[in-house]
């Protein structure tokens, strides 16, 4: 398994299709996993540290699993098939339930946990997204990292198909 993070969530054009985008921690590769727009909108607002009034349906289930005594210790992206990712939620007691990638991931905001890729995925459907302008001595600055990394994801995005996943 590969250690990953969510990069952002982003609308592919021109089919207006969310999607989220996964980055190996110690690598250059990205997962890019087309998703829904209730699915990306709980991603984004987890990634922005917005806290409903009310609990939405996510933050429900983290809620009531620690309610319950328990944790997620981790999500884990287990499988794609068919350009459909599969996920699976990992408790403290050893559980495993399976689960739509989308919703793990939006879970794993709001629990703070890791989030795994098995290598078989990232084989598969993990792409490199290439620098073209940095420079070798320059300082890393966080905000200039993700400002580029968002760059190169759209350039990326205005090249690839969903086609271009398949096995």
């Amino acid at each position: 398994m590969i250690e990953v993070e969510i990069v952002g969530v982003r609308i592919e054009l021109p089919s207006n299709q969310p999607l989220v985008l996964l980055r190996e921690i110690k690598g250059e590769r990205h997962v890019p996993i087309w998703i829904g727009t209730p699915e990306a909108s709980a991603i984004a607002l987890a990634q922005q540290g917005v806290v409903p009034p009310r609990p939405m349906t996510h933050d429900l289930l983290v809620d009531v699993v620690e309610s319950l005594g328990h944790s997620i210790i981790s999500v884990n992206i287990v499988a794609v098939e068919d350009n459909i990712f599969y996920g699976q939620l990992q408790f403290d007691d050893g559980t495993v339930v399976s689960s739509r990638a989308s919703d793990a991931l939006a879970l794993a905001l709001r629990a703070k946990c890791r989030i795994w890729c098995a290598d078989a995925v990232m084989d598969e459907a993990g792409v490199r997204i290439t620098e073209h302008d940095e420079g070798e001595d320059s300082e890393p600055d966080p905000a200039v990292d993700e400002e580029r990394e968002m760059r190169r994801f759209r350039e990326f995005l205005d090249d690839v198909e969903p086609e271009d996943f398949e096995g």
